[in-house]
């Protein structure tokens, strides 16, 4: 009797793994796919493939910014900064999502809302050990200042 139990115990965590690997390996291709597509310039196909990542694994970061700059790439801005927002919601650590967002606000003028977004990806860089990047930020920073003044 212990030995069916067994059996069924090591038979359904096998078909557990499965499941995933099988996910993985579907996400991991869709993922591929549109990387491929934007680097063509397939804006709408690499959207498309973005986005089936997107719902088969909701909680990926990378493709939802990289889904903010096909957007972005289609002259979509407003779903582009809506993307980039919702990032810095679910992950407020993500760096590259504040510095998206800055890029749109310098694109539209708003040079206070682009350098506070700058200054937080500074902060988080600097805190994340990546003193190169956060020191191109405070170049960055300072060329707008030097505008603005």
């Amino acid at each position: 009797m212990l030995d069916i139990f067994a059996i069924i115990s090591v038979i359904l965590s096998i078909v557990i793994l499965g499941y995933f690997a099988w996910k993985t390996l579907i996400t991991s291709n869709f993922f591929q796919r549109g990387i491929n597509l934007y680097q063509q310039k397939d804006y709408p196909g690499a959207e498309a493939a973005f986005r089936k990542v997107i719902s088969i694994n909701s909680t990926n970061d990378v493709v939802r910014l990289l889904l903010g700059d096909v957007l972005i790439q289609q002259d979509n801005i407003e779903e582009a900064k809506e993307l980039f927002q919702a990032v810095i919601r679910r992950s407020p650590k993500n760096a590259d999502a504040y510095l998206r967002l800055a890029n749109i606000f310098m694109q539209e003028n708003q040079q206070e809302e682009a350098k506070k977004n700058l200054q937080q990806a500074k902060e988080l860089l600097q805190k994340q050990r990546q003193p190169e990047r956060a020191a191109k930020i405070t170049q960055l920073l300072d060329k707008i200042n030097v505008k603005s003044a």
